[in-house]
């Protein structure tokens, strides 16, 4: 049986063509109903276009209001009541619709879903997770990487919960391994805040936790799932983006600058192509917002109509597994 899921339709720089397109593109290849929120008028054309008379189960719902990157989170959520993320949500909350999808405002879709989804039981803050490629053939978790720039040693325990369980469910590792992010794997090293979460993760029964893990076990297969404030989270994603754009784009002019490395480049196409999969975060569709009450998606600015359907795949492989009950049941002994 196909799976609804919501887009915010709004959200995106380049919206809303980069969410039709992804959304048509998705209700042609996965089972799922794809629901448009936005100003119909802007929709409808774009969806006509895309469609070119096709049948799909694309819908539109109508949304007056769309929050921009340039609004404000908190005022934003607020005074614009009919926007596009918040109608997509309650549609979610009211079991219309199994998740939600956005590439808009991350600090609004945040705000947004604790408002109308509220939060699992026994989490106090959500966390921003995000999937990375490594150099064996399962990715790696990050989180969190910005929805909390200040933690405590009892927000980043739980995000070692919803962590753990989002990569048993989704990512079908049979027994992640969870790693606290530091500067060094001995215990002294870190700050105090890595200090004071070490010893109550060891005592966490229900993960696999194998200690600090460094910057480079994101990448090399050291660790499963890493744990972080959102301020490191975030720095790190970012520097990472920097760097894997900084190797594609050094890669591509070194493979031009002669004749003989363009003959090389001819002949090294598709290993290169594959690398730049592997690099690429639209294959990863965005990063799922733990610990609020349903399933959203946050995505990138920039999303394509590629990243857009992965995003909605993303969102439908979540939205049938046991996540959010997992982590209540996990943190329940703690309450």
């Amino acid at each position: 049986m196909p799976i609804d899921i919501v887009v915010d339709a709004m959200g995106s720089d380049r919206a809303p063509e980069p969410e039709v397109r992804g959304a048509v593109l998705a209700a042609r290849q996965y089972d799922v109903r794809v629901h448009l929120v936005g100003p119909e008028e802007r929709l409808r054309p774009v969806l006509r276009q895309t469609l070119k008379g096709q049948r799909l189960p694309v819908f539109i719902v109508p949304a007056s209001e769309w929050i921009t990157m340039e609004d404000k989170a908190a005022q934003a959520v607020r005074t614009k009541r009919d926007s596009s993320m918040r109608v997509g949500l309650k549609m979610v909350r009211e079991g219309r619709a199994a998740a939600f999808f956005t590439a808009g405002n991350t600090g609004a879709a945040m705000a947004t879903a604790k408002m109308v989804l509220g939060m699992l039981a026994g989490v106090d803050r959500p966390a921003l997770a995000t999937v990375l490629p490594t150099l064996k053939s399962t990715p790696s978790l990050l989180l969190d990487v910005g929805a909390n720039v200040d933690c405590d040693p009892d927000n980043l325990v739980q995000f070692a919960v919803m962590g753990h369980m989002y990569a048993k469910n989704v990512l079908k590792m049979p027994n992640p391994r969870v790693g606290l992010l530091s500067i060094g794997e001995e215990d002294m090293k870190g700050n105090s805040l890595t200090h004071d979460t070490l010893p109550l993760l060891r005592a966490l029964q229900v993960i696999h936790f194998i200690g600090n893990v460094e910057g480079r076990d994101l990448f090399n297969g050291g660790t499963d799932v890493a744990v972080c404030d959102g301020f490191v989270g975030n720095v790190a994603l970012k520097s990472m983006e920097g760097i894997a754009q900084l190797i594609s784009v050094s890669l591509r002019e070194s493979l031009k600058s002669t004749v003989t490395s363009q003959v090389g480049a001819l002949l090294s196409r598709r290993a290169f192509n594959e690398f730049k999969k592997r690099m690429d975060y639209s294959e990863y569709g965005g990063a799922p917002l733990l610990g609020v009450r349903g399933v959203c998606i946050v995505g990138h600015g920039s999303s394509n109509e590629k990243a857009i359907m992965n995003g909605i795949r993303v969102a439908a492989e979540f939205a049938q597994t046991d996540v959010n009950s997992g982590i209540e049941a996990a943190l329940r002994p703690a309450l």
